[in-house]
């Protein structure tokens, strides 16, 4: 071997070392930053669960597998030496087994224990569900944790058997093609197929066979965990095991387990008895037994069940109705009757003051909008979107819309942004805005109650002495504060207020820390830069959702988190959930989003300053979160523990909500006659919204309102439905948000004889409206937008009232402000649009008898030298005013602006005139 050989393998093997070194401390580095990290936010146990469960399971296994390969190759090469087929083996050939023992041994144990760690934890800390399933009888724990272990072995098996079968291959074929001293199978130097599959069929005879019969054993384990696969089958008519899955495909099953095992016992002894020739009427056996199976079932299926659908299938809909209510939390929704009439007083307003105060005139999307354009003050804070709370604001209870003001640092001008500006100095944002749902100003914008920098309020519950949000929604940039450059704080006139960050959170950057974060990031700054000091903190995972997903991603998770004003601190309230897609006979939820089994189990708050995360556990008897519990230790918090000024902003899951209410659309009947034909299938209720008048769902919405049949008002999570394909309204659901009610589900239904105008009617009706539909039309001239906002449907004591705002703002331009100028609101068979709702609601139901002046004071004020106008007559009034609107129109395309703002004004009189009359 020359020397130029010698140095080039030398330099490869050099390199080699050198990139393995790279990747071995770049693995070591992230352990270490992702431990420092779950430590200082005190879930070190999580974090090691994984790894101490990984080793407990990976060293026994290891040494396990190791033992086992070990002989078996040794034995391997012993039967090759005994049979000859090899006249020479080499010394090396002890080392060769040993590596090949060590290689196939680690690599068998990372894989298992990758695959079987977490199910083998659900497998031992399994909780019980006191339900059964009613095909096998077994506890529903088994399906959600036991049942996902027993398939995760048998895909391991597999896998293992499969690596065994290649790696025998292989090494025979190695010490077969390595024998020098063989010629048999070469012939006139070219290989000898033929008698080369000879000679090694003859080798590995036994081996075929047996590993054959393993395989069929194998598959009689995978046809006992079909068995119980049947219970999410999708065959019948609806989810879960059918009339044919239970009297044919069962059975089979079972009959397909049996003979598996006798099968691969007869594999195994063709193969030690070198019958190999025969082996193939196993897989011939098997195939044909499924064929009959799958053609039995096909014929029982169109000639006995199909003439007879629901009769056969009938008692298989009731456990379908049955568990999917049970696996969404709909078996304990309170239905009552709505005894439906439109026969709202001004009495029935007076007495429902706290609803009519809270009714949302303004809506979150515009409101977004608005918060950005007249509290963003800077191009870098920005409002990511728009919460709905409650507080009591002046001693009222009051819903509002909240808003946090985050840092976006990419949006600093190019230029500025620097390393030092994008991570040590523009770090968090700053303080919220907050503004009653029911309120605007003169100009039809949000009345304000918290706003500014720093926050200004005149409500004790709303004051903020710690606004400064390190973690939020957009906060996707790593932060380190307490260096030698001070951080930008807020602007202060023509100045900036800086601060130098008190908190708890963040790693404290020694040395050591510092280079695994410059590691960490790829950023050589974190290490050289002289703004750092032994004092610096490193904030990372800012971002919440991120955050909690890192911590706990058993978890999922809603993806719209709110803040809320606790003790004048911000916090970040998120909804977690445990779900799971393996609840017998229960309906999936959607093609997207496979699961069957969802509850909203706990509620995590993390700090907006310090980024402290608390799991708190909401309903202490839900099986999957008692397993998490049990997995780790002193995760959870029990809510009796939480602080009551956080407890009291806690709400209802919309997520939930809307997952429940939408499988209620159709889980609502109960009679399997029914629900088979779909005869009583229910819709969410439908809108138009927005300048293109789109026609989309109604959104759930957050309400206080007074429940038919009590004496306060609550704060509800409430929906309309309608009949499927229909537009009147059936019924209502609503969930209960607060105190000892809280998670209380209830369905108010319509009587089916009596008609109640849905969302979507009323829309037409407005469309049709004489009155209304031309001044909507006028107000989106001259360079407007009219944009529709959410229709609200809201209960009145036994009545509906419908609520809608419309917004005006300026067409072309993103930067559009769109502002509440008219409210409609409807009632029985009246429609009004004005300026307010107060406004709208006296024209419909007028005023009380003690609102209304004395008559003689109102005669005293009447002018003399301008009477009051006759009422004329309706008919003409519409005519007139449909002539002027063209006229006006006219006069708008041919240039005229004066004649336009004439015709306008005679326009809004005669207007005016018609609503006076009607």
């Amino acid at each position: 071997m020359n020397k130029g050989s010698i140095s080039k393998r030398i330099t490869f093997s050099i390199i080699s070392v050198v990139l393995i070194l790279i990747v071995l401390f770049t693995i070591m580095n992230q352990f270490y930053i992702n431990y420092i990290w779950f430590d200082e936010l005190g879930f070190t146990q999580v974090f090691m669960r994984e790894l101490i469960t990984k080793l407990q399971i990976g060293i026994p296994s290891f040494l396990v597998f190791f033992i086992i390969l070990y002989l078996y190759f040794n034995q391997l090469t012993k039967v090759i030496r005994k049979k000859s087929v090899v006249t020479t083996i080499k010394k090396t050939s002890n080392k060769i087994v040993l590596m090949i023992s060590l290689i196939l041994s680690i690599f068998i144990t990372v894989i298992s224990t990758n695959s079987l760690w977490y199910r083998a934890l659900e497998f031992l800390n399994s909780s019980s569900f006191n339900q059964t399933d009613p095909l096998f009888n077994k506890d529903i724990s088994f399906y959600i944790f036991k049942l996902p272990l027993l398939e995760q072995v048998y895909s391991t098996l597999i896998s293992v058997l499969f690596i065994l079968v290649i790696s025998t291959i292989i090494y025979t074929s190695y010490l077969y093609l390595s024998n020098t001293s063989r010629a048999d199978f070469i012939q006139d130097g070219k290989l000898n197929i033929n008698e080369l599959i000879k000679n090694f069929g003859a080798l590995e005879g036994k081996l075929i066979g047996v590993f054959i019969g393993i395989f069929f054993i194998l598959m009689s384990f995978s046809y006992y965990i079909r068995t119980f696969s049947l219970l999410y089958s999708n065959a019948g008519i609806s989810f879960g095991a059918s009339y044919t899955d239970v009297n044919v495909t069962l059975p089979l099953y079972r009959i397909l387990m049996v003979v598996s095992i006798i099968l691969g016992v007869y594999a195994i002894i063709c193969g030690l008895t070198q019958k190999i020739k025969r082996i193939i009427i196993a897989p011939i056996v098997l195939v044909v037994f499924s064929l009959v199976g799958g053609l039995v079932t096909i014929g029982v299926d169109n000639l006995i069940v199909t003439p007879n659908q629901f009769l056969k299938e009938e008692q298989y809909l009731v456990r379908n109705i049955e568990h999917t209510q049970l696996a969404y939390g709909i078996d304990s929704v309170v239905e009552e009757e709505f005894n439906f009439n439109q026969n709202i007083t001004i009495e029935d307003i007076e007495e429902n003051e706290l609803t009519i105060k809270n009714i949302p005139i303004n809506d979150y999307r515009p409101t977004l909008d608005m918060y950005n354009s007249i509290q963003g003050f800077r191009i870098y804070y920005e409002f990511n979107d728009v919460d709905i709370d409650r507080y009591y604001i002046d001693g009222e209870y009051t819903q509002v819309f909240i808003s946090a003001r985050e840092m976006n640092n990419t949006k600093l001008e190019e230029n500025a942004r620097t390393w030092i500006n994008t991570h040590l100095k523009y770090t968090h944002g700053f303080g919220v805005a907050v503004s009653p749902i029911n309120t605007v100003n003169e100009s039809g914008q949000p009345a304000l109650v918290v706003k500014d920098i720093p926050p200004k309020t005149d409500v004790e519950e709303l004051q903020v002495t710690q606004p400064r949000i390190y973690y939020g929604e957009s906060t996707d940039t790593y932060a380190i504060t307490n260096g030698m450059t001070m951080e930008f704080d807020y602007p202060e006139g023509s100045d900036n207020a800086e601060n130098y960050y008190d908190g708890t959170g963040g790693i404290q950057m020694n040395m050591l820390n510092r280079l695994a974060f410059a590691l960490y990031h790829a950023e050589p700054k974190i290490m050289l830069s002289s703004d750092l000091t032994s004092d610096s903190k490193m904030h990372i995972k800012r971002n919440i959702i991120e955050r909690v997903n890192t911590i706990a991603p058993f978890l999922a998770y809603d993806d719209d988190p709110y803040i809320t004003i606790a003790d004048g601190k911000l916090y970040w309230i998120m909804d977690a959930f445990t779900i799971s897609e393996r609840y017998p006979y229960s309906q999936p939820y959607s093609r997207d989003e496979s699961f069957n089994y969802i509850r909203n189990s706990v509620k995590v708050v993390i700090d907006a300053f310090n980024g402290d995360v608390t799991f708190y556990q909401v309903d202490e008897n839900e099986p999957i979160t008692n397993v998490y519990n049990k997995i780790y230790p002193d995760m959870f918090t029990p809510i009796d523990e939480m602080p009551e000024s956080i407890r009291s902003h806690i709400r209802y899951s919309q997520k939930m909500f809307d997952i429940q209410s939408n499988i209620y659309r159709t889980y609502h009947m109960t009679n399997p006659r029914v629900f088979y034909n779909k005869e009583d299938q229910w819709e969410v209720a439908t809108q138009i919204y927005g300048q293109n008048k789109e026609v989309e769902n109604v959104e759930s919405a957050y309400l206080i309102m007074k429940q038919p049949d009590s004496d306060e008002e609550q704060f509800v999570l409430m929906v309309p439905y309608t009949p499927r394909q229909k537009d009147n309204m059936v019924g209502w659901m609503a969930a209960m948000n607060d105190g000892e009610d809280y998670g209380k589900i209830v369905v108010y239904k319509f009587p089916k004889q009596t008609l109640a105008y849905g969302p979507m009617q009323i829309e037409q009706r407005i469309d049709q409206d004489t009155l209304i539909s031309p001044q909507l039309t006028l107000l989106g001239q001259q360079g407007s937008e009219v944009s529709r906002g959410n229709m609200l449907t809201i209960p009145i004591n036994n009545s509906i009232l419908y609520v809608e705002p419309v917004y005006i703002g300026a067409s072309g331009t993103e930067r559009s402000i769109p502002e509440v100028k008219k409210v409609i609101v409807s009632h029985n068979n009246r429609i009004v649009m004005e300026d307010d709702l107060s406004t709208a609601l006296e024209k419909i139901f007028g005023t009380s008898e003690k609102e209304e002046p004395d008559q003689s004071e109102t005669d005293d004020q009447i002018d003399p030298n301008n009477p009051p106008i006759n009422v004329e007559d309706s008919n003409s009034l519409i005519i007139k005013a449909n002539e002027l609107f063209k006229q006006a129109q006219q006069a708008q395309q041919s240039g005229d602006w004066a004649e336009y703002g004439r015709y306008i004004k005679e326009l809004e009189e005669t207007l005016n005139k018609l609503d006076v009359n009607q």
